[in-house]
């Protein structure tokens, strides 16, 4: 497996990077400043650096020159924006072997990438009859604000466990996704884990749905049912929107639960099983639990350890970043090349309250790269919500891009109560950039 070195100190554009080249099968390490870079290549024989022409307090081409003094074999490829791609050029006449343009679509950096290692396409790694739900990501977008921090946090401390997690937040801020973060993180990862939805059961037939039944235990039992439990047995079973469940289902659950045995309908006999329960809902448990919807002693059942997803009003630092993991998704799955969003797009996504959070946010660039034929995402792409509602500026179509990037800067500095470390990382610009930039404006800060 080729080792790859990936130097780029936009963090959040860093890590998509690093997980679409270890998704087509390379063994990635990532540094985000020049000193990190050195640290690992020293430790680390690597086949290929990829490193931005830029990086705080350095400069990519001195790292070229360092790189091809002690390893003259490695590879090295230029990452640069468009102004400067005549120094990368001129940079391949010291050693380089290939730059990348920016923006650039994941095809792109792929085919430059096996270019230069020589390595042809991977086969298909999708085995003969196994679905692959492309909605669903394999791992979690890691987020950058603090309230993402402590849900990758709570995350990891209570996956290595067997107890029972209760999963709360608003529709679309991705508790199915964390419920199988909690399951690949688990002991049980290379178990079955089921999802379910409480909410599209039909009630009349949640007990076969959920325990199975026999062959002609009742009108229409053609063949033998395995139900959720039992195809989850050794694996995580988890439950959206448990608050749907009937009283009679919350009794036959708790039981279950309890005795972790489970009767098919129409058996004589009881099966043992054994399954991870991890449950999730919109609604407050508790107030359900105060009027008699739900019942006290399976809500403590479930909510061994509690978790929230916070909605993405509550992680607005996060919000470009998921916007790129997804841009770069729908590129993918509808073989486009679309390499960003223009200043108006970002604008209007920053000014729009996203009532359906993150799966809001992945339909509307889904839909958005569909109908672009240009470089970049424009506002003709956006559905007329996202323009005509009442967060959004009335002068984004008229404002100056200097009025811009000032308004930018400002708010970057307010959300982060004037930290400039943390409002140039929200900004995805250096410290020094930031410095220059407040300069060059006048901010009185």
């Amino acid at each position: 497996m080729s080792k790859i070195l990936l130097i780029e100190d936009d963090i959040p554009y860093c890590q998509m990077l690093e997980k679409f080249l270890q998704k087509k099968g390379y063994e990635v390490q990532s540094s985000y400043t020049a000193s990190d870079a050195r640290s690992k290549f020293a430790e680390t024989g690597f086949d290929l650096v990829l490193t931005d022409l830029r990086l705080p307090e350095h400069d990519g081409l001195q790292m070229l020159s360092e790189i091809k003094r002690v390893a003259p074999q490695t590879g090295v490829i230029l990452m640069t924006g468009h102004a400067e791609v005549h120094t990368a050029v001129s940079a391949m006449k010291k050693g380089a072997l290939d730059y990348l343009a920016k923006p650039f679509t994941p095809d792109e950096m792929l085919a430059v990438v096996r270019r230069a290692l020589d390595t042809p396409p991977e086969p298909s790694q999708e085995k003969p009859g196994r679905k692959v739900n492309a909605d669903v990501p394999d791992t979690m977008i890691i987020g950058v604000s603090e309230v993402s921090k402590k849900l990758i946090e709570f995350i990891k401390l209570v996956a290595p466990t067997e107890m029972s997690v209760l999963i709360s937040g608003e529709s679309g801020t991705g508790k199915e996704v964390a419920a199988r973060s909690i399951h690949n993180l688990s002991p049980r990862k290379d178990r079955p884990f089921i999802a379910v939805d409480c909410g599209a059961i039909a009630r009349e037939l949640a007990t076969s749905e959920f325990f199975g039944h026999l062959k002609g235990s009742f009108t229409g039992a053609v063949e033998e049912k395995v139900g959720h439990f039992e195809a989850a047995n050794g694996g995580t079973l988890f439950l959206d929107e448990v608050g749907n469940l009937t009283y009679e289902h919350q009794i036959q659950l708790l039981r279950t639960l309890q005795e972790r045995k489970i009767k098919k309908v129409g058996a004589s006999y009881e099966t043992k099983v054994d399954v991870r329960i991890i449950t999730a809902t919109n609604e407050n448990l508790k107030k359900a639990v105060s009027e008699g919807r739900f019942r006290q002693d399976l809500y403590h059942r479930l909510n061994e350890f509690s978790i929230k997803t916070p909605s993405l009003d509550e992680r607005s630092e996060d919000l470009m970043l998921f916007a790129n993991a997804f841009l770069f998704q729908a590129n993918e799955s509808l073989h486009k090349n679309v390499g960003g969003f223009s200043e108006e797009v970002v604008e209007a996504f920053e000014n729009y309250h996203w009532p359906g959070n993150i799966r809001e946010l992945k339909n509307v660039i889904k839909r958005a790269v569909l109908l672009t034929e240009t470089d970049k995402v424009c506002l003709e792409a956006l559905p007329d919500e996202i323009l005509q509602n009442d967060y959004t500026d009335v002068s984004i179509h008229s404002i100056s891009k200097a009025d811009y990037e000032r308004d930018r800067i400002l708010k970057a500095l307010k959300k982060t109560n004037f930290n400039k470390s943390k409002a140039a990382k929200l900004l995805n610009v250096t410290r020094k950039t930031l410095y220059n930039k407040i300069s060059h404006y006048d901010l009185d800060l």
